[in-house]
């Protein structure tokens, strides 16, 4: 009997271990799995003297119904605005649209060039690193809140890779 108590105080250990993980992974999920999934987040790195910035991300849909973001929202902004760059005779313009889809099975990239959300009005200079919180509704009145860390971002020669405005819904 004394080799059996090692292994079954092994094994209770692995099983709480188990336990424990599958409570953090439980913690850490969406409370819906058809609602909208946020990857990629983030806002960026700006100079301290600018009172704006911008956040992107990759919004997936897992659902079997379109979804559509109408609004957000950002304790570190007083405004923060669904917006798009689009070209104006020529000129790429940065313009609010009034929602952002995201079809079902789907999936919309916002990113430098392309849709974005804007933070208008910062109201502390954002350091890279720090973390800022956004809240996206849905056009069913559902909120998302998650943080997203700030970051510099590079834009290589004004190639967005494909990120305009023209292949999103």
């Amino acid at each position: 009997m004394p080799r059996t108590f090692p292994h079954a105080f092994a094994a209770g250990l692995v099983g709480l271990a188990l336990t424990l993980a599958g409570q953090a992974a439980l913690a850490e999920a969406p409370e819906r799995t058809d609602l909208l999934q946020i990857e990629e987040a983030l806002v960026r790195a700006v100079p301290p003297v600018s009172t704006t910035t911008a956040a992107f991300m990759m919004l997936h849909n897992p659902g079997e119904r379109d979804l559509a973001v109408v609004d957000a929202s950002s304790p570190a902004a007083g405004i923060t605005e669904l917006h798009n760059h689009v070209d104006v005779d020529g000129v790429m313009q940065m313009r609010r649209v009034p929602e952002i889809a995201v079809p079902a099975g789907g999936s919309t990239e916002l990113a430098p060039g392309g849709l974005h959300l804007m933070l208008i009005d910062l109201v502390a200079p954002l350091e890279e690193g720090e973390e800022v919180e956004i809240t996206l509704v849905l056009e069913s009145d559902e909120t998302l809140t998650f943080s997203a860390p700030v970051k510099r971002i590079e834009v290589m020669g004004g190639d967005h890779h494909g990120h305009g405005g023209h292949h999103h819904h």
